[in-house]
């Protein structure tokens, strides 16, 4: 496959609205010959994920604006912007957005691939804005992490 280069905007990249946070996908598989996933997350003020693991997939963060608390296999990262954040495939995860501001950061998975699981459990964006709040399904959810080679391990963490 011939990759070749390309420059997006601020203000260009799918977007998908995932778990009630807005995710812009810079760069996927497809462009990196499946080698690196970067997105660009906007999650709002108090969001947590479920306690969760990549098993193939190391992710890490970087911290644009806002805040957060990541919690990676009993260690524990007070993060803000500036702040780079590695969280190694195969240990359970999960971050907490402080309550106060949302969270603007860069995601970056290693091998590519993340934002086909977005993609599976988000919906297209009709706007460049956090959606409104929607239940999950969990079961839609967990099918789609199991699908994508991640695991759900528990619920988001409490404050």
């Amino acid at each position: 496959m011939m990759v070749k280069p390309y420059l997006l905007t601020a203000d260009e990249g799918e977007a998908v609205w995932f778990l009630g946070n807005l995710v812009t996908v810079k760069v996927g598989a497809a462009q990196t010959r499946g080698r690196l996933t970067v997105a660009e997350f906007v999650n709002p003020p108090g969001f947590a994920p479920p306690l969760h693991r990549h098993l193939e997939e190391d992710e890490a963060f970087y911290i644009l604006d806002g805040a957060a608390e990541f919690r990676c296999d009993g260690s524990s990262f007070a993060a803000g912007p500036g702040d780079f954040v590695l969280l190694p495939a195969g240990l359970p995860h999960t971050f907490l957005v402080d309550p106060d501001a949302p969270l603007r950061c860069l995601q970056i998975t290693t091998p590519g691939g993340f934002e086909l699981f977005a993609a599976a459990v988000g919906t297209p964006a009709t706007e460049r804005r956090l959606p409104d709040p929607a239940p999950i399904d969990p079961a839609a959810l967990g099918h789609a992490a199991a699908t994508h080679a991640l695991e759900i391990l528990g619920p988001p963490p409490q404050r």
